[in-house]
């Protein structure tokens, strides 16, 4: 009894120091995670209107392509023609002048080109929002700037996240097996609130471990993509390219004589029957390996991309090269590989599955939030009868007001970043930028904040601020409806509406945590780190030191 004991003891303290360790980075991790199964949505709501081009006949395909690869040469290293159109991105052709990487160019212009009404190319050199490519940068980074090589240091911090995250999974599981039948679904109320949030993060913990699982081991996957893909390589593919020409083909010439692109499009479908082709990135034309890259999307199947799958031509004679991503005829090793991908993007099962992995996303940060409380409320000093409330840890003052600053701090900072977007549309010279500021300058001022005022009055005070954020963005979208003098838009998309009622069910549930975090403040028990006096949850102002004194 006594070993079963010390080994829980240690998996115990196992969990709680890997999930302390992870948590605060997997909270922005997760809640960016959540936003990006609606990262097109989003796209729609920040772009500004503009005419989407009809249907084009293949000939007129055929047309723009052609007279874009003759005006505009950069276009030959890059450029994507876009089958589906919608509000961010209007235009049938799409393509800039060089390649920005991996990190965000704020700076970088692209350019677009589609017919007018006499069938001449019409381009236009435009600045595409970046605040779908801000929430990604959040998901895969946690926020972390920097670079280490060419990827960002924040992806490898997250890939050892992700280990940790496992560990704290397995932990967790073994820690309730004893009282797992018991204690699953019991939510204890009552007078020890402390009781209540660990049965609410173990609920959740539980009812959504297959979730977890797959996540924390797709992110270490991804983290460490080219390590793991560099080995497999020499090991798996050995000297192979994924994709080959031909024996015997021609290399490429002229762009004149690419194959036109109706033609690629019309045995694209003929390969896979059944899919829609989204859109058609042609690569490297005048390289030794001209590729064209073209997305697939099916919702029944699962699929390598974040949205699609792929199949691999040769743009000069129209040869498929390679089918290894497409689901219908993928090898055995893409088989294995493709439901990772799949099961990590929600890329499968249509609006059902993005609402419910929104929700997991959602709960995962929760998750995260709540064991740092957890910790927090554990290590704290107990006040002795009839005497003196003690002061607490320092240590424990400070990872509350953490937890709090960072974790709100990114919830705040999206926020601002996305009314920027329509806000700050008509002054700002280079509106990525100002998203790009509007965050961090958002989320540094949440942290100070929280560190200022100390947890237990920055905690409502910033769940607040992120439900009258929440509440800014439909009212943003009705505002421009009905004074549209003012230089913003709305869109009648079903997408751009759902980001609208989203961020009205988000800021609903914050207010309903800031009015719970608030009367904690007041009227919870004197010793605790969230305890603080009622006066100073009312009104804003300097905070007593972090340790809670008598």
């Amino acid at each position: 009894m006594k070993v079963r004991s010390d080994i829980l003891r240690i998996y115990q303290s196992l969990h709680t120091w890997t999930g302390i360790c992870a948590g605060i980075l997997l909270f922005i991790g997760f809640f960016g995670g959540a936003l990006t199964m609606f990262k097109h949505p989003l796209e729609r709501w920040v772009s500004a209107p503009s005419a989407v081009a009809g249907a084009l006949a293949p000939q007129q395909v055929d047309t723009v392509v052609r007279e874009v690869l003759a005006a505009h040469p950069a276009a030959r290293e890059e450029f994507t023609l876009h089958v589906l159109r919608h509000e961010n991105n209007p235009a049938p052709v799409t393509w800039s002048a060089g390649h920005a990487g991996r990190d965000i160019d704020l700076d970088a212009m692209r350019w677009q080109g589609m017919l007018d009404a006499q069938g001449r190319l019409v381009a236009q050199e435009v600045r595409p929002s970046l605040f779908g490519e801000l929430v990604d940068m959040l998901h895969r980074t946690g926020g972390i700037p920097g670079t280490l090589g060419d990827e960002y240091l924040g992806v490898y911090l997250m890939g050892v996240a992700g280990v940790l995250y496992f560990l704290a999974l397995v932990s967790g599981v073994i820690l309730l097996l004893p009282t797992l039948v018991k204690d699953f679904f019991a939510l204890r109320k009552g007078k020890n609130r402390k009781r209540f949030w660990l049965d609410a993060h173990n609920v959740i913990g539980i009812a959504s471990l297959p979730f977890h699982i797959v996540i924390s081991l797709t992110v270490i996957v991804f983290a460490f993509h080219d390590q793991f893909y560099g080995s497999l390589q020499q090991v798996v593919y050995g000297e192979k390219k994924m994709w080959m020409r031909p024996a015997g083909t021609p290399g490429p010439g002229d762009v004149a004589k690419l194959a036109p692109a109706s033609e690629l499009l019309r045995r694209a479908q003929l390969e896979a029957p059944g899919f829609e082709v989204t859109d058609m990135l042609f690569m490297d034309l005048e390289s030794p390996r001209p590729l064209v890259r073209v997305g697939i999307a099916n919702e029944d199947y699962v699929v390598r991309g974040a949205v699609s799958g792929y199949l691999l031509m040769d743009p000069y004679n129209g040869e498929v090269l390679n089918t290894s991503m497409l689901p219908t005829k993928s090898d055995t090793w893409s088989s294995i590989v493709a439901p990772f991908f799949s099961l990590h993007f929600g890329s499968y099962g249509g609006d059902w599955i993005r609402w419910a992995y929104f929700a997991f996303g959602l709960s995962g940060a929760f998750l995260f939030y709540s064991g740092n409380l957890l910790w927090v409320e554990k290590r704290r000093k107990n006040q002795l009868r009839d005497q003196a409330p003690p002061e607490q840890p320092r240590r424990t003052a400070l990872l509350a007001a953490a937890t709090v600053g960072i974790c709100l701090g990114s919830v705040a900072g999206v926020a601002g970043a996305l009314l920027a977007a329509k806000w700050l549309h008509a002054s700002a010279g280079n509106l990525n930028a100002a998203l790009m500021t509007s965050y961090y300058l958002v989320f540094l001022a949440c942290v100070a904040w929280a560190f200022w005022r100390g947890a237990a009055r920055a905690a409502p005070e910033l769940l607040a601020l992120c439900a009258l954020a929440g509440f800014a963005i439909p009212a943003t979208s009705l505002l421009a409806r009905l004074l549209p003098s003012l230089g913003m838009w709305a869109h009648g998309s079903m997408g751009a509406l759902g980001v609208d009622l989203a961020a009205l069910a988000l800021a609903l549930l914050l207010a309903w945590a800031a009015r719970l975090a608030a009367r904690r403040a007041r009227s919870g028990p004197v010793d605790s780190v969230w305890a603080a006096p009622a006066a100073a949850v009312a009104l804003p102002g300097p905070a007593q030191p972090l340790e809670r004194r008598a």
